[in-house]
């Protein structure tokens, strides 16, 4: 028994056999520590845990307790193995802590992952020639050398290649672009879905535009994503000399304030460049909505300058006809009002036809309506707003329906009204409706239902129940 006590393996066994479950208990707790935490360490931690302190137990088993020479075969590959994890750990740590934690701007943050690859390949083959040369006693000066000339041979044959590697290393590194910006470059504009050791894809409106790195590293482009929140685009309208400047850039700056586009707390502009020209600028959300807001633009500011009188693009087109409002109101407004030929006939000088394009604002929250508007074709969408900004979706108006008759209480309308395809509506003035009223006062009750009925419909699509359901739905 004293023999026992006294022998150098028995204290290695019973050191070994309490601290490797020690060990692995007190590396697991702080591995599910880190896990809730999300931090970057769990993968060194895990690689400590499962591989490196099982290994190093082993390792002195082998060596201390069982007191076999460290020239064995089986001491050699577990130390092997055990050398190979702690380099596995000191790059898997070095790593971790310094590029995958590095806050966004720094150097670090910039570092492509390429990178971090080869050197950590590099570090890898240095460390690997050591552990064989140390534990294994090889020769690895001649593998160095073969494979300094092999790089330095493939390098002379790949030299327009590795030029192009290199463009796109430090392109990379710089980071002048992210994926998803828009670039503006020599031979392509469009925005960037790919960047590779060799070429940069750019998807254009023609297709996917591949540009060498060496092009862009050598040549001047325009990356128009950045600054982030500063994009806006310029639109040129002509109108015809008889329209007074002012009403001209009061119809522009109100279709350019109502695109979906536009970028929030901004406001756009619209200013006269002499003659018959003027620029409207819109800021965007980004370039993205580059084309889409132009389009929109382009097309609302149709509708709107003919509801305005004005003449764009010098156009003289007389739609809104004495003939067309009079069918109109006969189809439409008198079967809804109740009237007689008699009060359609007074109502067509005070009446006009109005068109809106596809998802066009026709009324907005808050707004008090001048006039009532009858729906002659086309659909129109009731929406509400909710208490954090967002819109769903109230009711639908088909033909025959009317919009605006809060115009006789002067109350401000809760909800917006949208055009659903192209919408024509009759359009009658204030005036005109409280004298269709004072002589028919069943119309005032029918009005104030219809009011009351929407103002309800809108209260009850903004309750939490209704918004919960919407969401589910």
């Amino acid at each position: 028994m004293t023999d026992i006590l006294t022998s150098p393996w028995f204290f290695w066994s019973v050191g070994i056999a309490l601290g490797l479950p020690l060990g692995l208990i007190v590396l697991t707790e702080w591995q599910q520590a880190l896990r809730a935490k999300h931090s970057v360490l769990v993968r060194p931690v895990t690689v400590l845990r499962n591989y490196l302190l099982p290994l190093g137990a082993l390792l002195l088993l082998l060596i201390e307790a069982k007191q076999i020479p460290p020239e064995e075969t089986a001491v050699r590959l577990v130390g092997t193995l055990f050398a190979f994890v702690v380099l596995v750990l000191v790059l898997s740590g070095v790593s971790a802590t310094l590029f995958h934690g590095a806050p966004e701007g720094t150097w670090r943050k910039r570092v492509p992952i390429i990178f971090v690859d080869v050197a950590r390949f590099v570090v890898i083959v240095v460390g690997l020639g050591m552990i064989f040369s140390y534990i294994w006693g090889a020769n690895v000066r001649g593998l160095f050398t073969a494979l300094g000339v092999t790089s330095i041979v493939m390098g002379l044959a790949l030299q327009q290649s590795v030029g192009q590697i290199v463009s796109g290393l430090l392109m990379l590194f710089e980071q002048p672009f992210r994926i998803g910006d828009w670039l503006d470059t020599p031979t392509a504009h469009g925005h960037v879905v790919e960047v590779n050791w060799r070429a940069v894809h750019l998807q254009t409106d023609s297709g996917l535009q591949i540009t060498p790195n060496s092009v862009l590293a050598t040549a001047s482009f325009t990356n128009v994503s950045r600054p982030e929140g500063k994009h806006k685009i310029a639109i040129v309208s002509v109108f015809s000399l008889d329209d007074p400047p002012d009403q001209v850039c009061a119809t522009l700056l109100k279709v350019a304030a109502g695109l979906p586009q536009l970028r929030e707390g901004t406001q756009p502009s619209s200013i006269p460049l002499g003659g018959i020209e003027y620029r409207t600028t819109i800021p965007l959300r980004s370039f993205d909505n580059d084309g889409q807001a132009k389009a929109t633009f382009l097309r609302w500011i149709w509708y709107a300058a003919r509801r305005d009188g004005l003449h764009l693009d010098h156009a003289t087109e007389a739609w809104s006809t004495p003939e067309r409002v009079a069918d109109a109101i006969q189809t439409v407004v008198a079967p809804t009002l109740r009237i007689g030929p008699e009060d359609q006939q007074a109502l067509i000088a005070h009446s006009t036809l109005q068109r809106y394009g596809a998802d066009e604002k026709i009324q907005d929250s808050g707004e008090v309506p001048t006039h009532m508007l009858f729906i002659v074709s086309g659909r129109v969408l009731l929406t509400a707003v909710t208490a954090d900004g967002a819109e769903i979706s109230v009711a639908t108006l088909d033909e025959g329906s009317f919009l605006g008759q809060s115009t006789l209480t002067r109350q401000p309308v809760i909800g917006r009204a949208y055009a659903v395809g192209e919408v024509t509506v009759v359009q009658i003035e204030r005036e005109q409706v409280e004298t269709l009223v004072h002589r028919n006062p069943v119309l005032m009750q029918e009005f104030g239902r219809t009011i009351e009925e929407r103002r309800a419909s809108v209260r009850q699509a903004i309750t939490p129940e209704a918004l919960a359901q919407s969401r589910s739905d």
